[in-house]
């Protein structure tokens, strides 16, 4: 059985267990630098003779699918699988699982850390003090301010729980409604078009699907606030990038602070603006997320190379 992990290069350079743990299993497991893209011939050729793919970020379509004969299962190494073709994987009989909410609070972390960081203009202070020049800005609060947070699984309720210590104002938008959660954090649910019109902080923290795509636009940006940071720590393809530059650009709202982006690695216009904070989709890159995420990718391995039930199967249904 062959193992092929197409997962982050800093994971494995900072985190060497990841190879020690693959080693013990009772397979051929192969590791492929993948972090800044990989080549799709190039990807194309490595997973020929692959069994399983244990895959981060790197894009497993119909194509690579079909390169890929002898492949029998696809482990998503993290939460949102849209970088999947799950159903064609399920289609011709791949099972695709993934480890839900295990990097929920290392996403939650860098979430409200940019919403400070975007109030108080702190990256844009440190690279002028770097730069030898001392001068006043003024910022925003973040306490007891509005906070839109749409999505409100796992991340989401982890944001919403950090916010009740600054005691801010949280509003909820998605189709997944915990109300024990809201009644807990003190959110209240509304509609989209409320979140964006009263908000002054919105976090994208929902997956992306066919019908949330480009959910933030210009029909959307038009109803926000002036001053409101829009903050994504979910996927790039949520946001039309050439509509929210053109809203940033002409001041239409404050700023932005994005973690992901629809091309990644991305040097695009939108991540050098001065009103917008780019992190190169770091919101799982913690020792602890990790390492949670590591030992359901693990377990999964070990049962499917034994014929068990999987944990955490997803399907296209």
């Amino acid at each position: 059985m062959k193992v092929l992990y197409l997962i982050r290069d800093p994971f494995i350079e900072e985190y060497p267990q990841l190879i020690d743990e693959a080693k013990q299993l009772n397979a051929e497991v192969k590791f492929v630098n993948s972090d800044n893209g990989i080549d799709k011939q190039e990807l194309l050729n490595e997973v020929r003779d692959v069994d399983i793919i244990v895959v981060a970020i790197v894009k497993i379509d119909k194509e690579v699918i079909d390169s890929a004969p002898n492949l029998k299962y696809i482990i998503k190494f993290g939460a949102g699988y849209d970088n999947i073709d799950v159903a064609y994987a399920n289609q011709k009989g791949i099972k695709v699982s993934n480890a839900p909410g295990q990097n929920a609070e290392s996403a939650a972390d860098l979430g409200f850390a940019l919403m400070l960081t975007a109030a108080r203009n702190i990256p844009q202070k440190d690279a002028e003090i770097k730069r030898s020049h001392w001068g006043l800005s003024m910022g925003s609060e973040v306490y007891h301010k509005p906070l839109g947070i749409i999505g409100f699984g796992s991340i989401g309720q982890a944001l919403a729980k950090r916010a009740q210590g600054f005691d801010m104002k949280i509003s909820a938008y998605g189709n997944y409604k915990d109300y024990d959660a809201a009644k807990k954090f003190g959110v209240e649910f509304v509609e989209l078009k409320q979140l964006l019109a009263s908000s002054d902080y919105i976090v994208l923290s929902t997956s992306l699907k066919n019908h949330n795509r480009h959910l933030i636009n210009k029909e959307t940006i038009s109803l926000m606030k002036p001053n409101v940071f829009v903050i994504n720590i979910s996927r790039g393809g949520l946001i039309n990038e050439e509509d929210l530059v053109k809203a940033l650009k002409e001041k239409r709202i404050k700023g932005a602070a994005l973690d992901v982006f629809q091309e990644e690695p991305s040097f695009s216009e939108l991540s050098k603006l001065k009103n917008v904070i780019a992190t190169p989709h770091i919101g799982g890159a913690t020792f602890e997320a990790v390492a949670r995420i590591n030992r359901i990718t693990i377990k999964n391995i070990q049962r499917f190379l034994t014929d068990e039930p999987l944990e955490f199967v997803v399907s296209s249904k």
